[in-house]
């Protein structure tokens, strides 16, 4: 493995753990404490909100134990397993998603982004499943690298937060990353796959 590709492993392996593990803050200092730009939702869809908050990390911390080659090849009753949990996970955070989307801060663009990105997470995650279930191995793997570039979303939110809203401040920087966090994601995805289709087949 170059080195290259081991700096993506890592980051892969460090920043969702270190993201999901940091997502669930709330379980122990509340919503207000740990998620005050979020609290808008305590007056609405609640049990939507902590579908999608508490359910997504579960999906991003499985993600890189199901994109591990050795993982997939040493133990696969346990990737498909873990692979049917990551599947539930985000049904329920994906469906969570869509309910509490049209509420988001900063309003109907952020709103667009967020509910789109759960929409596209529902979609490619479940064609992901239907092509593992029919055997269509090369199919399921393309699919579930969007699915995987799409949970990563929760990843890039948090690194393109601090700085969107240092620079321009929460009611500007929002909006638009409610779009940066998850369709750049999607471009690499498919970048990766037009360059990899040797890679996908086997």
């Amino acid at each position: 493995m170059s080195a290259f590709n081991k700096l993506n492993v890592f980051l892969l392996w460090s920043l969702s753990l270190l993201v999901a593990l940091v997502s669930w803050r709330f379980l122990v200092l509340g919503v207000e404490l740990s998620m005050p730009a979020m609290m808008h939702h305590m007056d609405g869809a609640k049990m939507a909100f902590y579908a999608h908050v508490f359910f997504a990390p579960v999906a991003l911390a499985i993600l890189p134990f199901q994109m591990s080659n050795r993982l997939r090849m040493s133990r696969q009753s346990l990737h498909r397993w873990m692979g049917r949990v990551y599947g539930v996970a985000i049904l329920i955070a994906g469906v969570g998603g869509l309910i509490i989307a049209p509420d988001a801060a900063t309003g109907t663009v952020a709103a667009t982004g967020f509910f789109l990105l759960s929409t596209l997470w529902l979609v490619s995650t479940g064609l992901a499943i239907w092509f593992a279930m029919n055997k269509r191995i090369t199919d399921h793997r393309r699919w579930i690298i969007r699915s995987a570039a799409l949970t990563l979303a929760a990843v890039t939110l948090r690194l393109q937060m601090p700085i969107g809203v240092g620079v321009w401040g929460f009611e500007a920087a929002y909006p638009v990353i409610a779009w940066a966090c998850w369709v750049p994601n999607l471009i690499v995805a498919e970048w990766y796959l037009s360059r990899k289709p040797a890679l996908m087949a086997a």
